[in-house]
């Protein structure tokens, strides 16, 4: 009778089961890495629709992904200059998609140059040259490996740049992986400053609504004008691992940053995360509400007042690295607590068996 009992229970779970159906887990999209012939530049699809594009022409001052593409088709770069969109500010020429360098590298400037610097004044400006392609990989990891030198404008190395960008997309999100390795080939120093390390300049929609227009001085005393936005109908807002919010996000050490806003009937959510084995960490955020959302480890004097001083240096030879995710995600809100902790714990245990 026992027995019986037992397995007419079993028969029923065996048929309960066999009309359920398991969740569906999220699946990852084909990401494809293809060399554009004839041009200097990386085309990345996910899905079958655009990701985004690596730039790397000796006419411009560093190489950049440009532009990046979110789930939904949505543009999240600021297309000035290299493709103008209408309402595009013309502020800060060098912001361009996303891009890595630093204000000041042994009194040179590669954060600030761009084609708007005379010639007279290049001299005080760096340059961020990619002279090879070590690896491209498509797949559910796609992958662009590269070799880019750090010179002056009389093309004297300072850094060697060894980078491995990896991409990895799903239906509602997408992610960048920039792990790179920088050797000194000079005793270099980089000086605290405020304009560094890793930028991403951003769409209109999601800058910060601000109602007056405000000026920026850059290291070498070039002030910046930025008009008010509050007739575009921007929606932008950013919040820190430590509970910043908005304009009081810039300045302050944190884990991770999300910037989050309205594009057409979605929610965009763009997340940079810090890597705990990167100088500086947890970063201080250089994001400013008009668009360029940059984590800057290394510019502890200027952004705690004093308090602190970095001074980082390298002597020849000698190497560091540093590891960032950035995950662009789309969907009815922003991306959650939960999420970003999960994101955060993956990219941790992923870096330290593929860096540079």
């Amino acid at each position: 009778m026992y027995r019986e009992i037992l397995l007419k229970f079993a028969l029923s779970i065996f048929l309960i089961m066999a009309f359920i159906k398991p969740l569906p887990a999220q699946k990852f999209q084909e990401v494809r890495v293809m060399r554009v012939k004839g041009e200097n530049k990386i085309m990345v699809t996910a899905g079958g629709k655009p990701f985004t594009t690596f730039f790397f022409p000796d006419t411009m001052a560093k190489p950049v992904l440009f532009p990046i593409y979110a789930p939904g088709d949505h543009i999240i770069t600021r297309g000035y200059p290299l493709m103008p969109r209408s309402k595009d500010p013309s502020d800060h020429p060098h912001q361009v998609g996303l891009w890595f360098n630093y204000e000041n590298v042994n009194g040179l400037d590669f954060w600030n140059n761009s084609f708007a610097i005379p010639p007279e004044k290049k001299s005080a400006y760096g340059q961020i040259r990619t002279d090879s392609l070590l690896e491209l990989k498509s797949g559910p990891l796609g992958l662009i490996a590269y070799h880019a030198l750090w010179t002056n404008q009389d093309k004297k190395v300072l850094l060697r740049e060894s980078t491995r960008l990896y991409f990895t997309s799903y239906p509602e999100k997408r992610i960048i992986d920039r792990e790179c390795s920088l050797q000194a080939e000079v005793d270099l120093g980089f000086p605290d400053a405020k304009d560094g390390l890793l930028g991403l300049r951003v769409a209109r929609e999601l800058e910060l609504p601000s109602a007056e227009p405000k000026e920026f001085k850059d290291a070498n005393g070039v002030v910046t004008k930025v008009d008010s936005n509050k007739d575009y109908g921007v929606s932008g807002n950013y919040l820190t691992s430590e509970g910043k919010e908005g304009d009081s996000a810039w300045g302050t050490r944190a884990r991770w940053c999300l910037l989050y806003g309205r594009l057409a009937n979605d929610t965009v959510s763009i997340l940079i995360i810090d890597h705990p084995r990167n100088p500086g960490y947890p970063t201080y955020w250089h994001s400013r509400g008009y668009g360029l959302f940059a984590a800057n480890p290394l510019g502890a004097k200027i952004f705690s007042n004093g308090k602190e001083e970095l001074n980082f240096h390298l002597k020849r030879g000698e190497t560091v690295r540093f590891s960032y995710r950035i995950v662009i995600a789309t969907g009815k809100r922003r991306l959650q607590a939960e999420e970003i902790n999960r994101l955060t714990e993956d990219f941790i245990q992923v870096t330290p068996s593929r860096s540079p």
